[in-house]
């Protein structure tokens, strides 16, 4: 038995589709990241369960994704949706009478968590940012090119290889790859998916500078932050948490080894752990 349940809340306008484990303790919003395909169940539903004795874990499905309402006229930048996207967490913070909330953002999910944080800092009592984007990166690696143009060439087998680049050890995924690739295939191939994802990503070379904090918004950030990343992560790679980590006051950095961008599914115990000891203040 599923340690959540799905559920649905009007939220800015349009309606919002949330994973939610109804736990006592404090609030956790998990924000997932932006690739093909994602949405709150594929980044979050094996990672929930870990927090949900100890507190009520909410993941979204974030503006654009998933089965969140696509607005057919989405914001033709990418500042404007990531705007677009804390007014829908904000929305639904309060649509749930929530004040404060624990952050975890993954990718794309990590600098919402920082945009958040940097509109309603009262609204954020902790950050934890997992192969966060919006810290300073190189140029876009191969690897960010082929997921911001997917669309170019939408087929199963271009998914299955964008899956097995998001991981160190394909074999880590073992018989749930296929399953993974199975679900988010069905799930880009929505007409509303689609929209929304070409719109986001246009033009992708854009995405690395416009999502970036810019340092003045970086050192404003008080709250305890921990950051986690994978030292083999091609999407977004470790340069971009350790920036993070020089600018952010209050911040820590642990890097795993032999490990890619899914650090929720390749070091799940492990990732659990240290979100445990942060939130109790120990680490």
């Amino acid at each position: 038995m599923e340690s959540f349940t799905t559920e649905r809340i009007e939220t800015d306008g349009y309606t919002t589709e949330y994973l939610d484990s109804r736990g006592d303790g404090d609030a956790v919003l998990l924000l997932h990241g932006g690739g093909p395909g994602a949405n709150a169940a594929t980044n979050w539903r094996g990672f929930i369960p870990g927090l949900a004795d100890r507190h009520r874990a909410i993941a979204p499905d974030i503006l654009g994704y998933g089965n969140t309402d696509h607005p057919e006229d989405g914001p033709p930048t990418l500042i404007g949706w990531m705007r677009a996207r804390v007014r829908q967490v904000i929305s639904l913070l309060d649509a749930l009478g929530i004040e404060q909330a624990h952050v975890i953002g993954n990718s794309m999910g990590g600098a919402l968590a920082m945009w958040l944080t940097e509109a309603h800092p009262e609204r954020v009592k902790s950050l934890v940012l997992m192969g966060s984007a919006g810290g300073h990166m190189a140029a876009p690696t191969q690897e960010v090119i082929r997921m911001a143009t997917y669309y170019k060439d939408p087929s199963k087998e271009g998914l299955k290889a964008l899956t097995r680049w998001f991981v160190y050890d394909e074999s880590d995924l073992g018989a749930d790859l296929d399953s993974i690739v199975e679900d988010r295939f069905i799930e880009l191939s929505r007409p509303e998916v689609r929209r929304s994802y070409t719109r986001f990503f246009n033009p992708p070379v854009s995405l690395p500078s416009e999502m970036t904090v810019p340092q003045s918004s970086l050192r404003r950030i008080q709250q305890r932050t921990l950051l986690v990343h994978g030292r083999e992560d091609r999407f977004v790679t470790p340069d971009s948490s350790v920036y993070l980590n020089q600018h952010i006051p209050n911040s820590q950095l642990h890097i795993f080894e032999k490990c890619g961008h899914w650090v929720q599914i390749e070091r799940r115990e492990s990732m659990l752990a240290l979100v445990r000891l942060f939130y109790t203040e120990e680490l």
